[in-house]
């Protein structure tokens, strides 16, 4: 049988009463309670029967005591890998003992989620919350879904992602809500669109993932030249005559601030041709994101970058202040924090303009983003060392999340190339397995890791895509299936940990110490 929290205005009158009642009586405080125990009571309280309804109403309470020590000793075997460093429980093992599961892969069921709980994520101190319920973000990126869908031949892929992803319980996806003036271009100059790309790609991408209860963070430009990006801009702007000489000038110039700014205003405000609901108020949107790894290497200081997130978390809040606001940062420590240099993967990621702790700490921005790319960082070479360093990478920026910014913090990319020498799918798994387990340790105690995103989920037959990071899950039993266990366990948080928690649950039981709810 499936136990489901009570979520009907009728479960939630019927507990404010069944609670009245035992206090009246000074039985204990009780966790939750089934309908029928309500309906034993009322039935009972005529004042002649009033001593039986009270026996009765004791009864129930022991009973439903007894069903939630047994749900919670089910639950307390499910994360009995939890403990220490053993991490060898089966998907299938985890799932036998869930409250509410899905099929044979393991993933916890979401697909019974109601239009009412589809609302806007928020954050309550360093982790997110939906509706005050706790939610860990557990997903991964897919950055050409609008290209694909602008092509009729193509865009059943956007469909086919999402329905693996959702399959493995993955529920939040990253992808680009720009194309800068190249193939099938979103923004064809600046403020001049493709109404085309924009109603058959982008507004497709966000009503196809709203289908699979998968939330999207959008990225709104990019640092780097694919798709357009930062130079696309600066090629804009010298077309008009404007004396730009690098690409970092995008940064600082005010006329490319404004045609940012103008993409930015052109996306928050449209309406979705398919689900008539404008962007900005459309809870399937996660976050947006300001660019894709921002750096300005012309400015080693950071001012220069610095400013310009100042500018733009600004602007975006004030023309959309329900949605969650960050970044898109590698992570790399700058000039403010040089004692946590030392956790950078090389001497040069403090030359790229760039300051993980002072850039988040302007106004507007809700959360940190930090990207982990051992191979790229520190050597190609498969080895030990790279476990090793996205170890203290993570945990590094986890503390300096919940010491110095009081925010959640994703890593919002997290990879390892094929291409690499000594690659292999074993070290692949360990490499998952490492962020995985880091981020699951914070949420154990409450710590700022709020979640990750795999760099990439593919569907068959875009093998010409991929940059040797791409995950096919058909094709990969083994990293499917550390998915899906993932996706398990952050499942159990987002729907038992509330803060919406107003029924005595202050209770001790077996998962107390999984539970990160305040005290109200």
């Amino acid at each position: 049988m499936r136990h489901k929290t009570f979520k009907s205005s009728s479960q939630q009158i019927s507990l404010v009463l069944l609670t009245f009642l035992s206090a009246l009586l000074y039985f204990p405080r009780l966790l939750s309670a089934e309908k029928w125990c309500l309906s034993i009571s009322v039935h009972c309280l005529s004042i002649y029967r009033f001593i039986l309804s009270c026996i009765c109403l004791y009864i129930c309470l022991l009973l439903t005591s007894a069903i939630v020590s047994r749900r919670c000793s089910d639950l307390e075997v499910s994360f009995g890998v939890m403990d220490g460093d053993q991490w060898d429980t089966t998907a299938e093992e985890v799932d036998n003992h869930l409250p509410s599961s899905s099929s044979s892969q393991g993933a916890y069921e979401l697909n019974d989620v109601g239009e009412d709980e589809w609302q806007m994520v928020a954050r309550k101190g360093n982790q997110f919350v939906i509706n005050d319920q706790p939610f860990y973000v557990n997903g991964f990126n897919t950055y050409w879904l609008m290209v694909f869908a602008a092509d009729q031949s193509t865009r059943g892929k956007v469909t086919e992602v999402f329905q693996q992803a959702s399959s493995v319980g993955l529920t939040v996806c990253r992808t680009w809500a720009f194309n800068d003036g190249q193939w099938r271009a979103l923004q064809k100059s600046p403020g001049v669109y493709d109404e085309d790309v924009f109603k058959l790609a982008l507004d497709f991408v966000v009503s196809e993932a709203k289908k699979y209860k998968i939330r999207l963070i959008l990225s709104l430009t990019n640092n780097w030249d694919a798709y357009g990006g930062k130079a696309q801009y600066v090629k804009w702007g010298k077309a008009t005559g404007l004396n730009l000489t690098s690409d970092d000038d995008f940064f600082s110039h005010p006329t490319l601030r404004s045609y940012y700014k103008a993409h930015v205003k052109a996306v928050l405000n449209r309406v979705n041709t398919l689900t008539n609901i404008t962007y900005k108020d459309d809870p399937t949107i996660f976050a947006w994101e300001l660019m894709n790894e921002p750096r300005c290497t012309s400015d080693p200081s950071g001012d220069k970058l610095q400013s310009w997130i100042t500018d733009m978390a600004v602007y975006v809040k004030s023309m959309d202040a329900k949605h969650l606001v960050e970044i898109g940062l590698e992570g790399f420590y700058g000039p403010s924090a040089p004692d946590r240099a030392q956790f950078n993967p090389n001497s040069y990621a403090t030359q790229v303009g760039t300051d993980f702790i002072r850039n988040h700490q302007v106004l507007g921005v809700d959360f940190a983003s930090v990207h982990i790319y051992a191979d790229s960082w520190i050597s190609l070479t498969i080895s030990d060392s790279h476990i090793q360093f996205i170890k203290s990478w993570m945990e590094a920026h986890i503390e300096d999340a919940e010491r110095y910014l009081g925010m959640p913090v994703v890593f919002a990319e997290f990879g390892v190339s094929s291409k690499d020498p000594g690659y292999n799918t074993s070290f692949r798994d360990t490499m998952i397995n490492t962020v995985y387990k880091t981020l699951l340790n914070s949420t154990k105690r409450g710590g700022s890791g709020a979640g990750s995103l795999l760099w990439q989920i593919f569907p068959d037959g875009t093998d010409y895509m991929d940059d040797g990071y791409a995950i096919v899950l058909s094709k990969s039993p083994s990293t499917s299936n550390i998915i899906s266990l993932h996706s398990t366990r952050v499942a159990i948080f987002n729907s038992m940990c509330s803060w919406k928690c107003k029924w005595g649950c202050k209770k001790k039981n077996p998962l107390e110490a999984l539970f990160y709810h305040d005290d109200l």
